[in-house]
């Protein structure tokens, strides 16, 4: 039998394979923190809006997920996403290490890593091979993806 925290990870993650963004946002505490090498640190409501966008926007989009572990605590998970970007129309496969804490089954904290040059080679060719190291570049990329989660958001708000 295995711990209630591997399943809340695994359901947050088949909720993503199918797409579901309200059954991820579901997985999240209230006050949940999630950060990652794009967006950054989002909170909250934010948070639960960026995987709605993800889902809403994701083009020939597979997700696959394993390795997950947890506790009463803490818990970890590898997943790799494949997709196209849409801003370029190339494929991207991003293999992320995520790591979660809990709290009254679920999840309050949730860190994802993965290779942001690697991610920027794909994502943005040429120039992502050339640059994506850079801080400038990094920055550049956080914030049109903060840019692109407020639009959301404001649609939504207005919708």
């Amino acid at each position: 039998m295995s711990h209630p925290n591997i399943e809340v990870i695994e359901r947050f993650y088949t909720a993503f394979q199918q797409r579901d963004g309200e059954a991820m946002a579901a997985c999240y505490a209230d006050d949940v923190v999630f950060s990652d090498p794009v967006f950054g640190e989002l909170r909250g409501d934010e948070a639960r809006d960026m995987w709605r966008m993800l889902v809403a926007r994701a083009q020939n989009f597979s997700l696959t997920f394993d390795h997950v572990e947890a506790d009463e605590h803490n818990g970890r998970a590898h997943w790799v996403a494949r997709y196209l970007f849409s801003q370029t129309g190339r494929e991207v496969v991003n293999r992320i290490d995520a790591r979660f804490v809990f709290r009254d089954g679920r999840i309050v904290e949730h860190r994802d890593s993965f290779d942001v040059w690697l991610w920027s080679r794909q994502a943005l060719g040429a120039k992502g091979t050339l640059l994506g190291w850079s801080p400038l570049v990094k920055r550049a990329i956080r914030a049109q993806a903060k840019k692109g989660l407020a639009l959301y958001r404001g649609r939504q708000l207005q919708g």
